[in-house]
């Protein structure tokens, strides 16, 4: 059986090698200490759950819920966003739900991008940007995100030659892996750096409610004046609720894109099922104390895994948002090398950063997804290596 030559250009999904192995070990006995895909451990709110529950018992909820969602979860949306970000946002025409943002984000080059069209994609980075790329016949070209720039973007090292063929670009604040956050000047940045290069501009937001200073809290790239004229934000319930299972989220911005996007869902699936969106309508209008709970949770575990190794030796920056810690390997081995001495010799998961971007090479990436009794123990076998 012959596989198609796109599906042949598709490194190895990263998430599932590290689950295929992790499961090898538990199936021997070992007790393993998972910090590698970034899935909330904690569980989705009641009151949410609650609201799904009632909604599942709704016989109009039981069809096809076609096109861009229900109004009422648009319109919970855009009051999220005014709220929240300052941002106002056409509930009617500049909204779209969709089964979670990864499919939103795989599907957008197939509404843009023709064969060899060149997308500009984070290095490291979410693989998906690259994946959905490659099957719509893209290049994708790598952006480095490095420590010396504070892991934003060098737009001026871009090739003319390349922008010449770029029709679109991805982005993502706060960052997964690197936890960086960006700033108005630089969203403003790549707004005029999209308009002078008729770029479209994808900014995935997922990590925007994790973060841990109060006083400054990650912004909309949707917040800056003409970002609308050239993009579009990516935003789901996954992180922000605890529901990465129930597959909610929704792309919003300028109207044509968003179009353009709902197009090839159209094409492809038959909607976000009703009762979950009448639960994200529960969360996103309701009580925000779970969130902030979230945050504190999330907290206590960064400070006890930062520190922690630090302590031993680590070089590693404190993040200010996201649930990942973005450490540098340690003894000059590369971060395969290094992830697989974790798994075998410490029973504890961490992600290599090549995996996510040549530039990633030399990092870890950890995921506050176990409780601080865990990262202790986790940091207590890392003691035990010799490097």
């Amino acid at each position: 059986m012959e596989f198609s030559k796109r599906l042949k250009k598709l490194p190895p999904y990263l998430f599932v090698e590290i689950d295929r192995k992790k499961k090898e070990l538990i199936e021997k006995g070992v007790d393993v200490i998972n910090m590698g895909v970034g899935d909330p451990d904690l569980p989705t709110p009641e009151h949410i759950i609650k609201a799904g529950q009632e909604a599942l018992n709704n016989p109009a909820y039981h069809q096809y819920p076609f096109g861009a969602g229900m109004k009422i979860f648009r319109q919970a949306i855009a009051q999220w966003y005014k709220k929240r970000f300052d941002v106002t946002i056409d509930p009617d025409r500049e909204i779209y739900s969709l089964i979670g943002s990864k499919e939103g984000i795989g599907h957008l080059p197939l509404a843009f991008i023709n064969l060899d069209d060149v997308v500009l994609i984070p290095d490291p980075g979410y693989p998906v940007y690259k994946t959905g790329t490659i099957f719509a016949g893209g290049k994708p070209y790598q952006m480095p995100l490095l420590e010396k720039n504070d892991f934003l973007p060098d737009l001026r090292k871009i090739p003319s030659k390349v922008l010449k063929k770029t029709k679109l670009m991805f982005i993502n604040y706060p960052n997964n892996p690197t936890s960086a956050t960006a700033t108005k000047k630089f969203f403003a940045e790549v707004v005029k750096f999209a308009k002078r290069n008729n770029i479209i501009v994808a900014h995935d937001a997922a990590y925007s409610e994790i973060y841990f200073n109060d006083l400054n809290p990650p912004i909309s790239f949707l917040s800056i004046d003409g970002a609308k004229d050239v993009g579009i934000e990516f935003h789901s319930l996954s992180k922000t609720y605890n529901m990465t299972g129930w597959r909610c989220g929704w792309v919003c911005g300028n109207e044509q894109i968003v179009k353009a996007l709902g197009k090839v869902k159209d094409n492809y699936d038959s909607g976000v099922f009703s009762a979950i969106q009448y639960a994200g309508v529960v969360a996103l209008t309701g009580s925000q104390e779970c969130v902030e709970k979230n945050r504190k949770i999330y907290r206590e575990r960064r400070d006890a895994l930062y520190y922690g190794l630090k302590r031993l030796g680590w070089k590693v920056k404190k993040p200010e948002a996201t649930f990942y810690l973005w450490a540098k390997t340690p003894s000059g081995k590369n971060s395969i090398q290094t992830s697989e001495k974790l798994l075998l010799e410490a029973g504890v998961v961490a992600t290599p950063g090549v995996g996510m971007g040549d530039s990633g090479e030399g990092y870890l990436r950890f995921a506050l997804t176990v409780d601080v009794k865990r990262i202790e123990e986790a940091l207590k076998r890392i003691s035990k290596i010799n490097w």
